[in-house]
Order: structure tokens, then C-alpha cells, then sequence
């Protein structure tokens, strides 16, 4: 089982930066991670990224010496139990607006006796050729995050009951479906949706617990770790995209 370095960052009180990679692509997986984030999430949630491809991804992540994350679709058994199967480090989980639905994404993620996940000798536990199970599912419970999705008004009113759940590492707010919930998706600008966001994230922070947030810029990621923020998430894909803009028209100019 290999150690997971993003979670001994972060218990260090460390800020770390990661981005998303929807594009199904070992190669530029591996690219974003030789940039020097410090995670990425394999995002097979939004995106044509089926298990296979999600699998020599996270061999791409490992080469690349960043932890590799999967943001599941949903919040079910079945697709918690593949993405940490082919050796997912952790997990962005949605759907998580209720202590019922954290504890059953926890319960999903651990082996017994803390949780439900089914075992065996899989790429996760390096198909049984390197240690025993019993070792394999010791080690998996103690290394494996989970990434609870704090992405609705309902699951900041909620947010109490969630902070109460153990074995979730960090609390991710997502301003993009936070401002869907309220009914005005895309902007997450809009005063409304910056409130709930800059509240979750404080009441996270006095909870003792880690925050985390995605960010378009970075004055917004600056803005999120000000609030005690430690993880942040990005879109290495939009940076490239400004960058390149903004090179056609200095050479243009």
C-alpha cells in the first residue's frame, strides 16, 4: 500500500494544490502532474472517463509523483468501491447534503471494521503479491481520503452534523454547484453564493477540520486559504487555455 503523501501534507497543516483532469488521458495526466500540483482528480463524474482509462491514470499520477484522486458520479458503494480498487489515494464524493449520506460514503471507502468496502487482492493492494490482505486492509484504512462534496445550501445548514462524522479528511465546497443549487448556476460570483461559500469554509476551519475549495485564480485560492483553507482545487486546462490567449495576443499586438 503506498503512502499516501497528500494526507501527511495536509497533517502538517501544509496548503496543497491540486487540479481536475477530465480529459481521458494517461499523458496529460501525467503532464499536470510533472507541472508540481500536488494532487489531481481523475474526474469521472463530468466526462467520458470510464474505469480503464481511469486506472492507467492513476499509474500516470504515481510516475508523475502526485496523488491520485477520483471524483466518483455518485455517491454509491459500488462506484467508491472500483475507483479506490485500481489504487485511488481518495475520493471526491457528491451527493453529500446529510450525515446519512457522509457516513455511508465513509462506510463505503473503509474495510471492517470501520466501514462496508468488499476486499480483495486488487491493484490497490498490488494484487496480493506484496503483503497480506489483513495488512493490505490496515494500511488502506489508514492511507485512503475522503473528500466530502459541501456543494449545496442544504449541506451547509447541514454542515454541524457532517463536521460530527469521522474519518472524512476534508470538507470541499464547490462554488459552481453551490450557486446551482440556488437556482442562478454559474454565478458564483453573485454575493449569495460568496457568502455560503466564505461561511462553510470558516465553520469548517473552527471545527478543526480541513477545508477545501475550488478556485479559478489565483487570487480567489489566495482569498480561500486567507479564510484557513488548505486544500485547494484548480483547472490546470483553463490556465493553459489563459495562458495561450494571452500569448497570441502579445505576439499579435
Amino acid at each position: 500500500m503506498r503512502t499516501n503523501q497528500l494526507k501527511r501534507k495536509l497533517a502538517a497543516g501544509q496548503v496543497v494544490v491540486g487540479s481536475f483532469v477530465f480529459v481521458p488521458s494517461s499523458k496529460l495526466t501525467e503532464m499536470i502532474g510533472l507541472s508540481g500540483f500536488d494532487f489531481v482528480v481523475i474526474d469521472m463524474e463530468h466526462g467520458p472517463i470510464d474505469t480503464s482509462v481511469a486506472e492507467d491514470m492513476v499509474r500516470a499520477a504515481e510516475g508523475a509523483g502526485t496523488t491520485p484522486i477520483i471524483r466518483v458520479a455518485h455517491n454509491a458503494p459500488h462506484l467508491i468501491l472500483r475507483a479506490l480498487d485500481i489504487g485511488a489515494q481518495g475520493l471526491h464524493v457528491p451527493d453529500i447534503d446529510t450525515g446519512q449520506q457522509a457516513r455511508l460514503a465513509v462506510s463505503s471507502s473503509k474495510y471492517g471494521p470501520l466501514g462496508t468496502r468488499g476486499l480483495a487482492g486488487v491493484r490497490a493492494a498490488d494484487y496480493g503479491m506484496k503483503e497480506s490482505l489483513a495488512d493490505y486492509a490496515a494500511a488502506a484504512n489508514e492511507e485512503t481520503m475522503m473528500i466530502a462534496h459541501i456543494e449545496s445550501e442544504t449541506s451547509v445548514n447541514n454542515l454541524d452534523d457532517l463536521l460530527a462524522i469521522d474519518d472524512i479528511d476534508t470538507y470541499y465546497v464547490g462554488p459552481a454547484d453551490m450557486s446551482n443549487s440556488l437556482g442562478i448556476p454559474g454565478q458564483s460570483n453573485d454575493p449569495r453564493v460568496v457568502k455560503l461559500v466564505e461561511n462553510a469554509i470558516v465553520k469548517i476551519v473552527q471545527a478543526g477540520k480541513v477545508a477545501g475549495c475550488m478556485a479559478g485564480s489565483a487570487d480567489a485560492a489566495k482569498r480561500y486559504v486567507d479564510l484557513g483553507a488548505l486544500y485547494i482545487a484548480s483547472h490546470a486546462m483553463k490556465f493553459m487555455d489563459q495562458a495561450s490567449r494571452a500569448f497570441m495576443q502579445e505576439v499579435r499586438a
